[in-house]
């Protein structure tokens, strides 16, 4: 028997975007913590993130009562919003339903920080979404990778650098957590998503 995983059916109502940077050197860095929750999500949803459409990598599945297009822009972080505002303007989804999960070197390792929407709070990714799009209203989660290790410690080379195995674990967790905050956001619950998850 061949299990075929069916394709949701009707329009999107939401866009789910990881940021992080594409190529094998970038796998596993801080800075893709973002690939690695929405891969996380697809996995959970047994869905493919392979369609090459919108600039990036697309899927789609079926979550929180709709459809939700996965995507992971191949643009490099710094020009994410080209990627986003492609797919936005493709399926005519406002800012409100494009949820963006992205690492924070302000958090600790693994916490999550669940928001309704913000400034870009210093992330290249999200200064290139909020600036093409011209809206700061995209509920996002941020997924904390930890602070630089002393404060000379290279930006660059820091969100660059890779997870260590303990680190890994200690991220797992978050991971999960990031895809069950996105199904409440989808389903509209974001001050639910916030008290669980924040």
């Amino acid at each position: 028997m061949f299990r075929f995983s069916q394709r949701p059916l009707g329009p999107v109502d939401f866009i789910i975007v990881g940021l992080g940077n594409p190529g094998r050197e970038y796998e596993g860095t801080r800075h893709n913590a973002g690939f690695m929750a929405l891969d996380r999500l697809a996995e959970k949803q047994g869905a493919q993130v392979k369609r090459v459409k919108f600039k990036g990598l697309c899927g789609d599945c079926s979550l929180g009562g709709g459809r939700a297009l996965l995507l992971k822009p191949g643009t490099f972080m710094n020009l994410s919003g080209q990627s986003v505002t492609e797919a936005m303007a493709f399926y005519k989804i406002p800012p409100e339903r494009t949820l963006i999960l992205f690492d924070d070197i302000n958090l600790p390792l693994g916490k999550l920080r669940v928001r309704r929407k913000g400034s870009d709070g210093g992330h290249n990714g999200m200064k290139n979404i909020l600036y093409l799009s011209g809206s700061d209203h995209f509920p996002r989660i941020k997924i904390g990778v930890g602070q630089k290790p002393h404060p000379d410690y290279n930006l660059a080379d820091w969100v660059l650098s890779r997870f260590s195995q303990g680190d890994l674990k200690d991220l797992d967790a978050a991971l999960d957590n990031a895809c069950a905050a996105a199904e409440l956001i989808v389903r509209g619950d974001v001050d639910r998503a916030m008290n669980l998850y924040n």
